[in-house]
């Protein structure tokens, strides 16, 4: 009898993780990244993430959420990667968001912002959201 019953849980914890790794093979591919340094070493890094896995992974939602001495990145005429920046915004699963609060700190309009970045009212409170959605969250550093 205890052959049976140690057999039985064996099986039913081997099917258990059969499950949960095929809803997490099956999950969705949700990833939001934070950049706030001026270094353009990790501007190009991130981006070269962003690119990387969208070539990989076609399904990911991806956003990159900038604030701080990063803004330049987002600004025409001053960031090392505008053309990247307005490629990969024009695909639907990627976006580009600079905060509002820093914009306002620097004096920077809406209208400075290279083609396909979207304003959002506060960076954190962005990020912080697309966590409580389940979004993985990567702090962009080197």
């Amino acid at each position: 009898m205890k052959k049976y019953l140690l057999l039985a849980g064996f099986v039913l914890f081997a099917m258990t993780n059969i499950i949960a790794q095929n809803k997490s093979n099956s999950a969705s591919y949700n990833v939001v990244f934070d950049l706030t340094s001026g270094d353009t070493v990790e501007h190009k890094a991130v981006l070269r993430w962003i690119n990387l896995i969208s070539e990989s992974h076609p399904e990911a939602n991806i956003e990159l959420v900038v604030y701080g001495n990063a803004l330049p990145v987002f600004i025409k005429g001053k960031s090392i990667a505008g053309s990247e920046i307005t490629r990969l915004a024009a695909g639907k699963k990627i976006a580009f968001r600079a905060c509002a609060l820093t914009m306002k700190r620097y004096n920077i309009e809406k209208e400075q912002l290279i083609q396909g970045v979207e304003q959002v009212p506060d960076a954190i409170y962005e990020i912080v959201s697309r966590q409580s959605d389940g979004w993985g969250y990567i702090k962009v550093s080197h």
